[in-house]
């Protein structure tokens, strides 16, 4: 193996190591602070609309639509937290 072999390779796995710290950056959603009741969750974030959050299917429903308040795989969050915490809103119309 030649010096300048060596010296390329050396530096090929410097960079590649760089690459793979560079790609481990934190993502981190914003902690949930689920609750059993709507008005507890309304007294936690007062400014902010409360919606319902079905875990299992990673969408959460706002006051008046079919499934607000519905399923046992569920909590009421503030709207800032459910959206900071990547869930998404349901596509699923007011009634």
């Amino acid at each position: 193996m030649s010096r300048s072999f060596g010296w390329a390779l050396g530096k090929l796995v410097i960079a590649a190591a760089l690459m793979l710290d560079a790609g481990t950056a934190q993502v981190s959603a914003t902690p949930l602070t689920p609750f059993r009741y709507e008005a507890q969750a309304q007294r936690h974030c007062p400014g902010d609309k409360v919606v319902w959050l079905d875990f299992r299917k990673g969408v959460y429903y706002r006051k008046g639509q079919k499934l607000y308040g519905q399923g046992f795989d569920g909590s009421f969050v503030c709207q800032t937290e459910a959206r900071g915490g990547l869930y998404r809103r349901s596509p699923l119309g007011l009634r």
